[in-house]
């Protein structure tokens, strides 16, 4: 298997920790964002969504993070994506009110327009307006995962137990060390992000993302 990729992208984090913590036998292939190979031939022609990661098994091309995370946890039958109909359906929502809900308004209203200037709005004014609806929002969803989704202390999004809907969302979650949000604010958001990140494989995950975080030192964000 070959997981098209990079490794300061928000979007192949959580396939590639789930790989690592796995000891998959999955190689990597760099797809350079910062030169825009997403936007240029071959990689055009292979992914017309011209996005990472991809993942190919043999014959098969796949492309959405969530989508792999549940390929490659049915195909090595892990724990982490459980088999009865009903827990199995509680990773599949909140996997999609992640992508659904959260993600939109806190990652392409409020993050990325702050955070990359192919995101940035064309006028101050589009800007300012974005990311005004994206802040109000991301603090709407935050405390609808902090009081309805953890709020009874679970350790996990669904339990007990991590699952792959915690690769998935930590992963888009911990945009929030870009730009500096005050988890404190959230605190069953705070205690589950730092069990997640507790993972073995986190810090080497995520080292290319924090170091560009860390490249943002001193910078102004608005958070929510």
């Amino acid at each position: 298997m070959k997981l098209h990729m990079h490794p300061a992208s928000i979007t192949s984090r959580p396939v590639r920790l789930l790989i690592a913590e796995k000891g998959l036998d999955v190689e990597e292939e760099v797809v350079d964002l910062f030169t825009g190979a997403h936007h240029q031939e071959p990689y055009v022609s292979f992914n017309p969504n011209r996005l990472v990661p991809v993942l190919e098994d043999g014959d098969m091309k796949l492309t959405e993070s969530a989508s792999i995370l549940r390929y490659l946890a049915d195909k090595y039958d892990m724990p982490e994506y459980p088999k009865d109909l009903k827990q199995r359906a509680k990773v599949n929502e909140i996997m999609d009110w992640f992508n659904s809900n959260f993600y939109r308004d806190w990652g392409y209203n409020l993050c990325y327009p702050q955070l990359f200037p192919h995101h940035k709005r064309r006028s101050d004014e589009g800007q300012k307006v974005a990311i005004e609806w994206g802040s109000e929002k991301s603090a709407f969803w935050l405390q609808v995962l902090d009081d309805y989704w953890l709020g009874d202390g679970r350790p996990y999004l669904t339990g007990d137990r991590i699952t792959i809907a915690d690769y998935f969302a930590s992963s888009i979650m911990a945009l929030g060390d870009m730009i500096r949000l005050d988890y404190a604010k959230y605190p069953n958001v705070e205690r589950w992000l730092k069990n997640v990140k507790s993972l073995d494989k986190w810090g080497e995950v995520s080292e290319a993302l924090d170091g560009f975080a860390a490249s943002l030192e001193g910078q102004q964000f608005v958070t929510a």
